[in-house]
């Protein structure tokens, strides 16, 4: 098992930066998929950005590229999600989750995920 929490949400307003942490624990294999998915009220979860911690190999969305970094400490089994020029339409609540194999670790499609922090909220305001 793999339990995962979320920190660093908060509110800013547009134009400002926040970062996300997620930490890692419990059974930790030596590589891992792991992503940022967000879900904003009445939306459904979405995507934002993975990284197979065991080769560095990351993938955005397209609505987030150029605009948000995912990056990973081994040591401290965290990973993070540095976030600049935040806008309105990226409020939401954001989940860290964690899957095993490297296979279609590019796909930022929630169901593939088997580990789910709780989320942390983010809120942009204009």
């Amino acid at each position: 098992q793999v339990q995962l929490v979320e920190s660093g949400g908060g509110s800013v307003q547009a134009g400002g930066s926040l970062r996300l942490s997620c930490a890692a624990s419990g059974y930790i294999p030596w590589s891992m998929c792991m992503g940022w998915f967000r879900q904003a009220p009445g939306k459904e979860r979405e995507g934002v950005a993975v990284i197979y911690t065991g080769d560095s190999y990351t993938r955005y969305a397209d609505s987030v590229k150029g605009r948000f970094t995912i990056s990973h400490i081994d040591a401290k089994n965290t990973v993070y999600l540095q976030m600049n020029s935040l806008k309105p339409e990226d409020t939401a609540v954001y989940y860290c989750a964690a899957r095993f194999s490297r296979q279609s670790c590019s796909q930022l499609v929630p169901g593939l995920y088997r580990y789910w922090g709780p989320g942390t909220q983010v809120t942009v305001s204009s």
